[in-house]
């Protein structure tokens, strides 16, 4: 267990931060950042590396994206241009359909609150998953990032890992089960914890240097 509160601590220090903090979102249970994240979850859909799409998001954000209603009021090509100034070239023209098309969903379907959203899930994970990948451009994959995020401010949805993480935390020796690994830490620092494995599982952090730096604790 020290072992592993010691991996915990190094992981934490060196790659605990949030997509959401990256992308300059101060996330909160409230309808505007909870869009912001789903934005940037949008982007991070995408099979382009996690970097382009934080920036593609602030872009947009700086664009005026950052509530539905924004993006709505934004035009097809506005949302193009801030999607290249952030490098997010590859996929950008069909990109900026998939946020104008979901930004109206978010409208009229809850509203432009995804708290309205969460209440109808009444915290079960899978009905928030089915509900999330009703928006365009977020399967599966977009619903596991944004339920990663999201449970720093729905903590109903406390502990969620998923595969990713998991398959992460099992290479570095530390429980794989999200109850088990959120025994290591605080119930604020999970989802931090949580975007450090995601951040290793992509290779941003060598797991040997982890495990020396924790056996050096």
């Amino acid at each position: 267990m020290n072992r592993e509160r010691a991996l915990v601590r190094v992981l934490l220090e060196r790659q605990g931060r949030t997509y959401a903090e990256e992308a300059g979102i101060r996330l909160a249970d409230r309808p505007g950042p909870l869009y912001q994240l789903l934005l940037l979850t949008t982007l991070l859909s995408t099979r382009i590396r996690a970097g382009v799409a934080v920036a593609a998001a602030r872009e947009l954000f700086a664009a005026g994206c950052r509530t539905p209603q924004g993006t709505v009021s934004s035009s097809w090509q506005d949302r193009v241009d801030a999607l290249g100034r952030g490098h997010y070239r590859r996929y950008d023209e069909r990109t900026a359909t998939m946020l104008g098309d979901g930004a109206r969903l978010c409208l009229d379907r809850w509203h432009g609150d995804l708290r309205r959203l969460h209440h109808e899930a009444g915290g079960d994970h899978s009905a928030l998953r089915r509900l999330l990948t009703g928006f365009p451009g977020i399967g599966p994959t977009g619903a596991d990032i944004f339920l990663r995020e999201a449970q720093a401010v729905w903590p109903d949805v406390r502990p969620y890992a998923d595969r990713r993480a998991a398959g992460a935390a099992q290479r570095l020796g530390l429980p794989s089960t999200p109850d088990k690994l959120a025994r290591l830490v605080g119930g604020g620092d999970f989802p931090r914890l949580v975007s450090a494995l995601v951040r290793v599982s992509l290779g941003q952090q060598s797991i040997g240097e982890l495990t020396r730096a924790a056996g050096a604790r």
